[in-house]
């Protein structure tokens, strides 16, 4: 149950004001159709985190143990210093919409957007540092739908009054605790 709660909340709190999280308010106040818009997020976040907790599941049956705790620790340590870096969204990934509906802009680029951003770099680290990818994925993807669901309905109106910065403190400190707390060891008994 640890590993579903810390997943979704880390990556909730990692998400608000993330360029995703941006893209939603984005594709919301384009096209004003939310159901498209967060089916598309779903099936995006599902693959991309599938395949990111596949890696972090993979980094454990390839790596030794204790350069496994190594590279974790110093992963999240890294993790809550970018987490306290902004995000801004590139025009780019919002012009694919013009030729592939909301549904197919959505999937696409929140796909491309995701690929190697904080989100899914943490949903590696934690994948390999729980040694269960699949409660890791449900767990970020349920994150991403916490973060993202509300930008789609709320739009602009939320995202000016979300304290960011308290936010951003938040899920770095989160990050930073994940980190120390694997250097000291903790996680030992699952062989880090």
């Amino acid at each position: 149950m640890e590993t579903l709660l810390v997943s979704t909340g880390v990556v909730a709190l990692a998400e608000i004001g993330d360029k995703t999280q941006l893209l939603a308010f984005i594709l919301a106040a384009r096209f004003k159709k939310p159901i498209p818009i967060i089916a598309g997020i779903l099936l995006a976040t599902l693959v991309n985190h599938g395949l990111a907790g596949a890696l972090g599941a993979w980094i454990t049956s390839a790596v030794s143990p204790g350069v496994l705790r190594w590279v974790l620790g110093a992963s999240f340590i890294g993790m809550a210093i970018w987490t306290m870096i902004p995000d801004k969204i590139e025009e780019e990934e919002t012009r694919v919409a013009r030729r592939f509906g909301v549904f197919g802009a959505t999937l696409i680029t929140f796909f491309l957007a995701e690929m190697g951003d904080k989100t899914q770099i943490a949903t590696v680290a934690m994948a390999a540092h729980y040694a269960a990818p699949v409660l890791v994925v449900i767990g970020t993807t349920l994150g991403m739908l916490i973060a993202d669901v509300p930008a789609v309905f709320a739009g602009d109106k939320l995202a000016n009054k979300i304290p960011m910065k308290l936010v951003h403190a938040i899920a770095a400190g989160v990050f930073a605790v994940l980190g120390v707390a694997t250097l000291l060891g903790a996680g030992a008994k699952l062989g880090f």
